[in-house]
Parts: structure tokens; sequence; C-alpha cells
């Protein structure tokens, strides 16, 4: 599958994200120069096609809630919590401590 050059900035810029640390989809199309594309980063994270090289599952939405992932809800949820993000009531735990800031 050939991916766009946004796409490829969005999958590319996921690699900067340590295990254990999560960011949104507005702030990762804002990292990558495109404040109002966070749907279109959504939809450049379902292309992926190495999930396990590029942790998407790291990405969720502006609330701390999953938003969607290709592996599924509950797989998401699963790589997260091994990577030790808590949740409760479909949302992460102390989201803001969580949050990766992109340079």
């Amino acid at each position: 599958m050939k991916l766009t050059d946004f796409e490829s900035k969005a999958l590319e810029k996921i690699k900067e994200i340590p295990e254990g640390k999560v960011s949104s989809y507005k702030k990762l199309a804002r990292a990558i120069g495109f404040p109002e594309a966070a749907r279109a980063v959504g939809n450049a994270l379902h292309k992926n096609p190495r999930l396990i090289r590029v942790p998407c599952h790291r990405i969720v939405k502006n609330d701390g809630s999953l938003g969607g992932y290709a592996g599924g809800a509950k797989k998401k949820t699963a790589l997260l919590k091994k990577e030790g993000v808590r949740f409760e009531g479909g949302k992460i735990i102390n989201f803001k401590e969580n949050l990766y800031r992109f340079r």
C-alpha cells in the first residue's frame, strides 16, 4: 500500500512516543504541521502497515478516551495496559501525566 507524504509523516512522528506515554490525534496533527487535520491523522493511522514498529496504539482522543485502532479496541487497551497505562471508565487515568509532548 502506497502512503501519501502526510500519512508517512504521521506514522514516522509516532515513533517518537515512548512506551507508557500517549498523545492525541490533535497533538499529532499539530506536530506534523497540520493543526486542523486530526481526523486525517486517524485515517492515516488506520493504514499503518507496521503495527508493531509504528505504535499507533499510543494515539488516543483528546479527552483521554481510546479512539480507534485497526486491531480493535480490546487490543489497543491491552497494548497500552501492558505499557503501564491505566484506565477507568474507558478513559486514561492521569491522562495529562501520560501525555507525550512532541518536540
